[in-house]
């Protein structure tokens, strides 16, 4: 009998061994960056081709999914290049990127380079001397970058044929002390194939977000190009604001515009660890506050089509919405700068990919020593 009871309690011990799900492991996969500068800008072509850039002229590029991370030529090296700051980077292929640099008048600039990052190319730089770029877009050969007011107004330059011609924009009056930030290169917000643009901005004079919609007929867009809407929810501050805008479009447009949910996060960069803000919108026209906010500032969200959820990262962590942007559930409490999936990236040469088993799972969570930031523009 005494051998029938060991062997019945030893089969259910074995089958429910095989039942529990094996460890999935952390949600972000570190990876060896082989730098240790500041990054902010990260771009994935297709999850194995991807850029990323960062303080003293850094940039960085992989063709493998992030396994190998070659150190690319700083631009203008023989110059001023490693004092530069490349908050910014958008690519097409393993060879073809531009990475945009922000800093005070001049030291904001665009770069081009078609050899793979041996050599780069100014292709533009900032013409006011009391600007500072927060932000850029491009696709095809069409680029557009955002830079804080001058004269009362945000700068927007743009350009039709891959930077050879630039034209500026006439945008409404800011606020007083209203800035956009730099953060992550996410608070511009473009998809020019539905006509859409969006960015959202800070300051003690409240926050906003700026709206432009060229298929679009309805009022308020056939009185003003660019539509502003105030945010409340994000609060008012030096350092508090909107830091990324992102959209999940349909590709559909209408003679209204297209059918399209947008996400904003932000917070207060100095004061990382309280509760984050963040809204979401259907119809670019209203925009509703998160009922659960992120666990903290977050300055870049972006839509995952692998987990079919939002993701918003910052400098105490990541967080996740699967309704939305309504609730926020946190993820882990590393620190982070920029999005741009499967890929984050963050202070002192930090980048890490996604595991999606770990979300499949559910059990999403986990943490790491968070370093505290550097200040965020």
């Amino acid at each position: 009998m005494r051998g029938f009871w060991l062997t019945l309690l030893l089969t259910a011990a074995a089958l429910a061994g095989a039942q529990s799900p094996t460890p999935a492991g952390p949600p972000w996969r570190m990876l060896n960056s082989g730098t240790t500068a500041g990054l902010r800008g990260v771009f994935s072509v297709d999850g194995a081709v991807a850029w990323v850039s960062g303080t003293g002229g850094t940039v960085l590029e992989t063709s493998d999914g992030g396994e190998h991370w070659r150190k690319c030529a700083v631009p203008d090296a023989i110059s001023d290049g490693a004092t530069l700051d490349f908050r910014g980077v958008r690519a097409w292929d393993a060879r073809t990127a531009l990475v945009m640099a922000s800093g005070p008048g001049t030291k904001s600039r665009l770069y081009k380079t078609v050899d793979g990052c041996k050599t780069w190319k100014l292709v533009f730089g900032n013409p006011d001397q009391d600007g500072f770029w927060d932000a850029f877009s491009a696709s095809g050969d069409k680029i557009s970058i955002l830079g804080d007011p001058v004269a009362g107004s945000f700068t927007m330059e743009d350009s039709e044929d891959g930077g050879r011609r630039w034209k500026s924009e006439k945008l409404p009056p800011s606020l007083r002390s209203e800035g956009a930030f730099a953060a992550s290169n996410s608070a511009l917000f473009a998809d020019w194939k539905d006509g859409i643009e969006l960015f959202g901005t800070g300051g003690p004079g409240g926050v906003r977000i700026f709206t432009r919609c060229d298929p679009c007929t309805k009022r308020p867009f056939d009185r003003d190009r660019w539509f502003v809407q105030p945010l409340p929810v994000f609060g008012r501050g030096e350092s508090a604001g909107i830091f990324s805008v992102a959209g999940r479009l349909s590709g559909a447009a209408r003679r209204s515009g297209p059918s399209a949910v947008y996400v904003a996060v932000g917070g207060d960069y100095s004061k990382p660890d309280e509760a984050g803000a963040a809204a979401y919108s259907r119809k670019w026209l209203g925009w509703t506050a998160s009922a659960q906010p992120p666990h903290g500032y977050r300055s870049s969200v972006q839509w995952s089509k692998v987990l079919h959820a939002w993701i918003a990262a910052g400098t105490n962590g990541s967080d996740i919405s699967r309704d939305e942007g309504k609730t926020w559930q946190p993820v882990d409490d590393g620190n982070w700068n920029a999005l741009s999936l499967p890929f984050v990236v963050g202070p002192r040469g930090r980048i890490a990919r996604l595991n999606p088993a770990a979300f499949r799972s559910g059990e999403p969570g986990g943490s790491e020593d968070s370093a505290k930031p550097a200040p965020a523009r």
